[in-house]
Protein backbone atom coordinates (compact mmCIF):
# COMPACT_ATOMS: atom_id res chain seq x y z
CA UNK A 1 0.00 0.00 0.00
CA UNK A 2 1.45 3.72 -0.90
CA UNK A 3 1.51 5.95 2.07
CA UNK A 4 3.67 8.74 0.89
CA UNK A 5 4.78 10.16 -2.50
CA UNK A 6 8.20 11.26 -2.69
CA UNK A 7 9.17 14.20 -5.62
CA UNK A 8 12.66 14.51 -6.84
CA UNK A 9 12.84 18.41 -7.66
CA UNK A 10 15.57 18.84 -10.57
CA UNK A 11 14.62 18.34 -13.83
CA UNK A 12 11.11 16.74 -11.83
CA UNK A 13 9.17 19.39 -10.82
CA UNK A 14 11.04 22.64 -12.56
CA UNK A 15 13.18 22.15 -15.77
CA UNK A 16 16.15 23.27 -13.48
CA UNK A 17 18.37 20.70 -15.36
CA UNK A 18 17.68 22.45 -18.81
CA UNK A 19 19.18 25.53 -16.54
CA UNK A 20 22.15 24.07 -14.94
CA UNK A 21 23.10 22.42 -18.35
CA UNK A 22 22.90 25.66 -19.63
CA UNK A 23 25.56 27.15 -17.09
CA UNK A 24 27.68 24.35 -17.15
CA UNK A 25 28.06 25.30 -20.74
CA UNK A 26 28.27 29.17 -20.47
CA UNK A 27 31.07 28.20 -17.85
CA UNK A 28 32.69 25.55 -20.20
CA UNK A 29 32.61 28.31 -22.92
CA UNK A 30 34.09 30.90 -20.53
CA UNK A 31 37.16 28.16 -19.39
CA UNK A 32 37.62 26.50 -22.49
CA UNK A 33 41.36 26.71 -24.02
CA UNK A 34 39.80 26.15 -27.51
CA UNK A 35 36.18 26.35 -29.52
CA UNK A 36 33.53 24.88 -28.37
CA UNK A 37 29.55 25.80 -28.24
CA UNK A 38 27.33 25.84 -25.68
CA UNK A 39 25.37 22.83 -27.11
CA UNK A 40 28.17 20.36 -27.56
CA UNK A 41 28.57 20.92 -23.44
CA UNK A 42 24.78 20.40 -23.14
CA UNK A 43 24.76 17.03 -24.90
CA UNK A 44 27.83 16.18 -22.46
CA UNK A 45 25.74 17.41 -19.80
CA UNK A 46 23.11 14.53 -20.84
CA UNK A 47 25.99 11.77 -19.45
CA UNK A 48 26.03 13.16 -16.03
CA UNK A 49 22.93 14.35 -15.14
CA UNK A 50 21.04 13.44 -11.36
CA UNK A 51 24.95 13.00 -10.00
CA UNK A 52 26.49 15.57 -7.60
CA UNK A 53 28.10 18.75 -8.50
CA UNK A 54 31.88 17.28 -7.91
CA UNK A 55 30.82 14.23 -10.07
CA UNK A 56 29.54 16.57 -12.90
CA UNK A 57 32.18 19.90 -12.67
CA UNK A 58 35.04 17.08 -12.42
CA UNK A 59 33.50 15.25 -16.02
CA UNK A 60 33.22 18.04 -17.51
CA UNK A 61 36.39 19.65 -16.80
CA UNK A 62 38.02 16.18 -17.79
CA UNK A 63 35.63 16.60 -21.24
CA UNK A 64 36.88 19.85 -22.49
CA UNK A 65 40.05 20.06 -21.21
CA UNK A 66 39.46 23.02 -19.13
CA UNK A 67 41.80 22.23 -16.16
CA UNK A 68 44.68 24.76 -17.51
CA UNK A 69 42.63 27.97 -17.93
CA UNK A 70 40.68 27.10 -14.25
CA UNK A 71 43.96 26.59 -12.62
CA UNK A 72 44.59 29.75 -13.58
CA UNK A 73 41.94 31.45 -11.28
CA UNK A 74 42.01 29.09 -8.55
CA UNK A 75 43.88 31.86 -6.40
CA UNK A 76 40.79 34.00 -7.35
CA UNK A 77 38.14 32.10 -5.77
CA UNK A 78 40.07 30.43 -2.91
CA UNK A 79 40.07 26.96 -4.35
CA UNK A 80 42.69 24.27 -4.63
CA UNK A 81 41.16 22.32 -7.60
CA UNK A 82 39.95 22.85 -11.33
CA UNK A 83 36.91 21.42 -10.77
CA UNK A 84 36.20 23.95 -8.23
CA UNK A 85 36.74 26.97 -10.24
CA UNK A 86 34.22 25.44 -12.82
CA UNK A 87 31.86 25.25 -10.48
CA UNK A 88 32.40 28.93 -8.90
CA UNK A 89 32.22 29.92 -12.59
CA UNK A 90 28.81 27.96 -13.22
CA UNK A 91 27.60 29.09 -10.19
CA UNK A 92 27.89 32.71 -10.58
CA UNK A 93 25.91 32.05 -14.12
CA UNK A 94 23.16 29.89 -12.69
CA UNK A 95 22.57 32.70 -9.52
CA UNK A 96 21.73 35.28 -11.90
CA UNK A 97 19.23 32.98 -13.89
CA UNK A 98 17.69 32.21 -10.81
CA UNK A 99 17.40 35.83 -9.62
CA UNK A 100 14.99 36.37 -12.40
CA UNK A 101 11.55 34.21 -10.48
CA UNK A 102 10.33 34.39 -14.22
CA UNK A 103 12.53 31.74 -15.21
CA UNK A 104 11.60 29.29 -12.56
CA UNK A 105 7.73 29.94 -12.94
CA UNK A 106 8.63 29.29 -16.96
CA UNK A 107 10.06 26.24 -16.50
CA UNK A 108 7.67 24.00 -14.07
CA UNK A 109 7.24 20.70 -15.77
CA UNK A 110 3.19 21.31 -15.36
CA UNK A 111 2.20 17.07 -15.51
CA UNK A 112 4.37 16.30 -12.13
CA UNK A 113 3.17 19.60 -10.78
CA UNK A 114 -0.43 18.96 -11.16
CA UNK A 115 0.24 15.04 -9.79
CA UNK A 116 2.22 17.13 -6.67
CA UNK A 117 -1.43 18.93 -6.16
CA UNK A 118 -3.20 15.72 -6.65
CA UNK A 119 -1.72 13.98 -4.08
CA UNK A 120 -1.81 16.89 -1.44
CA UNK A 121 -5.46 17.31 -2.20
CA UNK A 122 -5.61 13.51 -1.34
CA UNK A 123 -4.19 14.02 1.92
CA UNK A 124 -0.99 11.65 1.09
CA UNK A 125 2.03 12.47 2.52
CA UNK A 126 4.63 13.95 0.32
CA UNK A 127 8.19 14.62 0.59
CA UNK A 128 10.99 15.93 -1.14
CA UNK A 129 14.85 14.79 -2.38
CA UNK A 130 16.62 16.97 -4.07
CA UNK A 131 20.20 16.80 -5.16
CA UNK A 132 20.28 20.59 -4.94
CA UNK A 133 21.84 22.18 -2.32
CA UNK A 134 19.29 23.45 0.90
CA UNK A 135 19.67 27.58 -0.20
CA UNK A 136 19.03 26.49 -4.03
CA UNK A 137 16.23 24.21 -3.57
CA UNK A 138 14.13 26.70 -0.77
CA UNK A 139 14.22 29.49 -3.19
CA UNK A 140 12.85 27.34 -5.55
CA UNK A 141 10.63 26.28 -3.60
CA UNK A 142 9.44 30.12 -2.79
CA UNK A 143 9.04 30.99 -5.96
CA UNK A 144 6.78 27.83 -7.15
CA UNK A 145 5.19 28.30 -3.60
CA UNK A 146 5.64 25.16 -2.44
CA UNK A 147 7.71 26.20 0.69
CA UNK A 148 4.85 25.04 2.81
CA UNK A 149 3.92 21.83 0.48
CA UNK A 150 5.92 19.15 1.62
CA UNK A 151 5.67 17.19 5.03
CA UNK A 152 9.45 16.73 4.87
CA UNK A 153 12.74 18.21 2.42
CA UNK A 154 15.80 16.68 1.69
CA UNK A 155 18.63 18.06 0.38
CA UNK A 156 22.27 17.45 -0.74
CA UNK A 157 22.91 19.10 2.64
CA UNK A 158 21.41 16.31 4.74
CA UNK A 159 23.15 13.27 3.34
CA UNK A 160 26.72 12.07 3.26
CA UNK A 161 25.99 10.59 0.21
CA UNK A 162 24.27 11.44 -2.67
CA UNK A 163 21.85 9.78 -5.09
CA UNK A 164 22.10 6.83 -6.47
CA UNK A 165 22.84 5.92 -2.88
CA UNK A 166 19.36 5.68 -0.76
CA UNK A 167 20.51 7.54 2.02
CA UNK A 168 18.51 10.55 0.99
CA UNK A 169 15.24 8.07 0.34
CA UNK A 170 15.71 6.49 3.60
CA UNK A 171 15.96 9.96 5.22
CA UNK A 172 12.27 11.24 4.03
CA UNK A 173 10.75 7.78 4.65
CA UNK A 174 12.42 7.55 7.86
CA UNK A 175 11.05 11.35 8.73
CA UNK A 176 7.74 10.75 6.86
CA UNK A 177 7.32 8.10 9.05
CA UNK A 178 6.47 5.23 6.87
CA UNK A 179 7.88 2.48 5.38
CA UNK A 180 10.18 2.62 2.21
CA UNK A 181 8.07 -0.23 0.56
CA UNK A 182 5.14 1.91 1.39
CA UNK A 183 6.43 5.00 -0.75
CA UNK A 184 5.99 6.35 -4.29
CA UNK A 185 9.29 8.04 -5.90
CA UNK A 186 8.56 10.12 -8.88
CA UNK A 187 11.83 10.48 -10.53
CA UNK A 188 13.12 12.05 -13.97
CA UNK A 189 17.25 10.06 -14.02
CA UNK A 190 18.47 7.31 -13.79
CA UNK A 191 20.69 7.96 -10.93
CA UNK A 192 17.34 9.01 -8.93
CA UNK A 193 15.85 5.85 -10.44
CA UNK A 194 18.58 3.33 -8.94
CA UNK A 195 18.52 5.47 -5.31
CA UNK A 196 14.81 5.01 -4.73
CA UNK A 197 14.71 1.42 -5.99
CA UNK A 198 17.75 0.63 -3.61
CA UNK A 199 16.03 2.00 -0.92
CA UNK A 200 12.81 -0.17 -1.47
CA UNK A 201 10.48 2.20 -2.62
CA UNK A 202 8.24 2.03 -5.89
CA UNK A 203 9.04 4.02 -8.72
CA UNK A 204 8.06 5.80 -11.95
CA UNK A 205 9.81 7.59 -14.22
CA UNK A 206 9.22 10.95 -15.93
CA UNK A 207 11.48 11.54 -18.56
CA UNK A 208 13.01 14.61 -20.06
CA UNK A 209 15.39 15.19 -22.91
CA UNK A 210 17.94 15.03 -20.65
CA UNK A 211 16.84 11.66 -19.11
CA UNK A 212 14.68 9.66 -22.05
CA UNK A 213 17.71 7.71 -23.51
CA UNK A 214 19.73 6.65 -20.56
CA UNK A 215 16.00 5.69 -18.85
CA UNK A 216 15.29 3.32 -21.10
CA UNK A 217 18.36 2.13 -21.79
CA UNK A 218 19.33 1.48 -17.89
CA UNK A 219 16.89 -1.30 -17.85
CA UNK A 220 16.04 -0.23 -14.25
CA UNK A 221 12.48 -0.22 -14.73
CA UNK A 222 9.92 -1.82 -16.68
CA UNK A 223 9.50 0.12 -19.39
CA UNK A 224 5.54 0.91 -18.27
CA UNK A 225 6.63 2.27 -15.63
CA UNK A 226 8.90 5.12 -17.66
CA UNK A 227 6.47 8.34 -18.86
CA UNK A 228 7.73 9.56 -21.99
CA UNK A 229 3.98 10.97 -23.06
CA UNK A 230 2.71 13.38 -20.10
CA UNK A 231 -1.17 12.26 -20.83
CA UNK A 232 -0.10 8.84 -19.64
CA UNK A 233 1.77 10.07 -15.99
CA UNK A 234 -1.97 10.26 -14.37
CA UNK A 235 -2.49 6.15 -15.28
CA UNK A 236 0.92 4.82 -14.68
CA UNK A 237 0.59 5.76 -11.17
CA UNK A 238 -2.39 4.46 -10.43
CA UNK A 239 -1.21 1.03 -12.15
CA UNK A 240 1.69 1.19 -9.94
CA UNK A 241 -0.40 2.00 -6.92
CA UNK A 242 -2.88 -0.03 -7.55
CA UNK A 243 -0.41 -2.84 -8.02
CA UNK A 244 1.05 -1.95 -4.49
CA UNK A 245 -2.13 -2.87 -2.61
Amino acid sequence: MIRAMIFDLDGTLVQTEKLKALSYARAAVELCPYDIEEKEVIEAFKDVVGLSRQEVATALVERFDLAGKAQGRMAEFGVSTPWQVFVQVRLGIYQEMLANPQVIRDNQWPHNMALLDQALREKCKVGLATMSYCQQAQRVLEILKLKDAFDFVASRDDVMRGKPDPEMYLLVARELGVDPAECLVIEDSPTGVQAAINAGMKVVAVSTPFTRQRLHNSDLLPEEHIVDDPEELEKVVEHVIRHSS
